[in-house]
C-alpha cells in the first residue's frame, strides 16, 4: 500500500489517479501511526512552503521511521522542496532535512553570450559586461512544459530518455547537488529530479506529464516491491 500524505496542500485527486492507473493500492492516512503499513510514502503538493507546517514532529518521526526501514519517499513539487533543509519561501519553517541545502526562488534572470539564442519567452534587457552581450528574463512562476537533463543514472528515471518533456508549476526550486539525477533550464538550471538511495523527489507534476510521468510513478512503485 501506498501512503499519500494529505496535508492540504493540493493535487491528491490527481495524483491518486495516475497511480490508480498503474495498478498500485493507495490510501490517505488519517494519523502518523497509520503509516506502519504503508510500503512506501509519497509526499504531494502545490502552493507555498508554508503549508508543510502541517507536517508536524509526529508526521516527521513516522515518516523517518518508515525511511529508516527502507521504504521508498517520493516528493512530489513541493513535496520535493520539503524533503530539504528549508525554502526561502518560509525561512521560519525547517524541512525534513533527508536533502541537503535549501530551496530558493527562481530569479527569473539569464546572462546571454554574443552568439546565444534566448529562451521563447525570454525579454532582453540592458547589455552587461564580463563578456556577455545582455540580460533577458524568463517569466516566474516557470509553468508548463520543460525538458529533463538526465545527469546521472537513478532507479526513479529507468526507461525515460534524455530530453524527456515534463509539466512543471513553481517559482521555487532546490539547487544542484551530487543528489540531482536530472536537472532543467529555466534562466538557470535547477534540480528537476533528486535521488539517493530509496529518496527521491521530482519538481514536476508526473501526474500531469502523460507517460513520462506514469513512468516516473512506475519506477517508484518498483522501488517499494
Amino acid at each position: 500500500m501506498i501512503a499519500l500524505i494529505d496535508y492540504k496542500a493540493g493535487n491528491l485527486t490527481s495524483v491518486r489517479k495516475a497511480l490508480g492507473a498503474i495498478g498500485a493500492e493507495v490510501a490517505t492516512p488519517e494519523s502518523p501511526d497509520d503509516l506502519k503499513s504503508a510500503s512506501g510514502v509519497i509526499v504531494p503538493g502545490v502552493g507555498h512552503f508554508g503549508a508543510t507546517r502541517a507536517l508536524d514532529r509526529a508526521w516527521v518521526d513516522a515518516i523517518l521511521s518508515r525511511v529508516g526501514e527502507g521504504r521508498p519517499l517520493l516528493g512530489i513539487c513541493l513535496g520535493m522542496q520539503w524533503l530539504y533543509e528549508a525554502s526561502d519561501e518560509a525561512p521560519e519553517l525547517a524541512g525534513l532535512g533527508v536533502f541537503g541545502g535549501r530551496c530558493y526562488r527562481l530569479s527569473g534572470e539569464v546572462r546571454l553570450k554574443p552568439d546565444a539564442t534566448p529562451e521563447p519567452d525570454a525579454t532582453p534587457d540592458a547589455n552587461v559586461g564580463s563578456g556577455f552581450s545582455r540580460m533577458a528574463s524568463v517569466k516566474v512562476p516557470h509553468v508548463g512544459w520543460n525538458s529533463l537533463a538526465i545527469r546521472r543514472d537513478a532507479p526513479i528515471l529507468a526507461g525515460v530518455p534524455d530530453g524527456s518533456q515534463v509539466y512543471f508549476t513553481h517559482s521555487f526550486v532546490a539547487p544542484v547537488t551530487s543528489d540531482t539525477a536530472a536537472s532543467t533550464e529555466h534562466g538557470e538550471a535547477f534540480a528537476s529530479v533528486v535521488q539517493r538511495g530509496h529518496i527521491s523527489g521530482v519538481q514536476f507534476h508526473p501526474e500531469k506529464s502523460g507517460d513520462v510521468g506514469l513512468r516516473i510513478l512506475r519506477n517508484f512503485l518498483e522501488l517499494t516491491r
